[in-house]
């Protein structure tokens, strides 16, 4: 059997009448012609001959590679039985590559896409923290009269500081419930769209929201305790240092 490249060359152009070609001295009838390889393109410029004939003209000991296509889920069963279809005396000597079975790709592929959705969700946490902060920062600097004339009234460093840790823990709230909002949409519609039952986890919509006053917590932490270390005169005044 010859590749299609290598059958031009040769000028073998039909093989209904068994067309010979010589390989040094000896001549070799053409019953075949391959002309569609997909994955090994190289083979279209092979030669090739049965296994007893390349062992009896060649003296080749043995195959070298051996590619078997197969259908999908039959890798284990090839890999079971290829050493003993090809090396029967010797099975221990063949070593066999079958691809790995469809759920072990499917848990790689979803563990790589959970990855990257952790990773953009890490970076939206982020940057929603920084929003708040920078938020709540402005929030201060604007209020400084207010600050100062609560000092003067009597308020104390923690009540400002809980003033400022509720409203930004409110922000991070209300971010979280958009947020879970939109994704529980977003599920849904996609759902609706592709005809499947939505199966949505409501304690990961709960945690979304808790996790919203967390973060929104802690990005309010700095500008309140800063808030809390201003004077009252210097508040009142509409400075702070």
């Amino acid at each position: 059997v010859l590749g299609s490249r290598a059958a031009q060359r040769l000028g073998v152009l039909r093989v209904d009448r068994q067309p010979a070609i010589f390989i040094g001295e000896r001549p070799y009838a053409v019953i075949g012609v391959v002309d569609g390889v997909q994955r090994r393109s190289d083979l279209l410029d092979a030669v090739f001959l049965p296994v007893g004939t390349a062992r009896a003209d060649f003296r080749v000991s043995g195959l070298d590679q051996a590619h078997v296509r197969i259908a999908v889920g039959a890798g284990p069963v090839i890999a079971e039985q290829a050493p003993y279809a090809l090396e029967p005396n010797t099975p221990e000597s063949v070593s066999v590559q079958v691809p790995p079975p469809p759920p072990s790709v499917q848990k790689d592929v979803q563990a790589d896409v959970n990855a990257i959705f952790l990773a953009l969700g890490a970076v939206a946490l982020l940057v929603g923290a920084l929003g708040i902060a920078n938020v709540t920062l402005l929030s201060v600097r604007e209020r400084l009269g207010e600050i100062g004339l609560r000092r003067a009234l009597g308020a104390r460093t923690r009540d400002i500081v809980a003033q400022f840790l509720t409203e930004s823990g409110v922000i991070g709230l209300l971010g979280g419930l958009v947020g879970a909002s939109l994704g529980v949409m977003v599920v849904v519609g996609v759902s609706v769209a592709k005809e499947w039952t939505p199966i949505l986890d409501t304690g990961a919509v709960i945690a979304a929201a808790a996790l919203g006053v967390v973060i929104g917590l802690l990005a309010g932490a700095y500008p309140a305790f800063r808030a809390a270390r201003i004077e009252p005169i210097a508040a009142l005044r509409g400075t702070a240092h």
